[in-house]
């Protein structure tokens, strides 16, 4: 048994028989793919009930696009300074694009409250 797992060279036929053999082939590729590893896992949470958690900060950088966009019409000053914090908290958990704009459009919200005043 012990000559018939590794192929001769000069053997055709165990080279073709080993090409065709799942067996042979699923002993190569077992390593590197399972389809049934993040199955399991993504079934678990929908079944437990858990929430969905958005990673990388994506959800605290939405919430401090949010506060700042809004930051633009309502209690700029507020609001704006609500959304520059949320922004730099969003910012360095990972949400770098998100909490760059949030953080820009508060720092514009709250300095344009502060100079309209200037051009009145």
């Amino acid at each position: 048994m012990a000559d018939k797992d590794h192929l001769e060279e000069d053997s055709l036929y165990g080279k073709q028989h080993a090409y065709n053999n799942e067996e042979y082939a699923k002993e190569l590729a077992a390593d590197q793919y399972d389809p049934e590893a993040g199955r399991a896992e993504h079934d678990h949470a929908h079944r437990s009930g858990e929430r969905r958690v958005f990673e990388n900060g994506r959800g605290m950088g939405w919430l401090a696009l949010a506060f700042s966009v809004v930051s633009l019409f309502f209690l700029p000053i507020v609001l704006g300074i609500v959304g520059i914090i949320v922004g730099y908290i969003a910012f360095r958990e990972g949400a770098r694009t998100l909490g760059g704009w949030a953080i820009g459009i508060g720092c514009a919200a709250v300095l344009i409250q502060l100079f309209s005043p200037m051009f009145w």
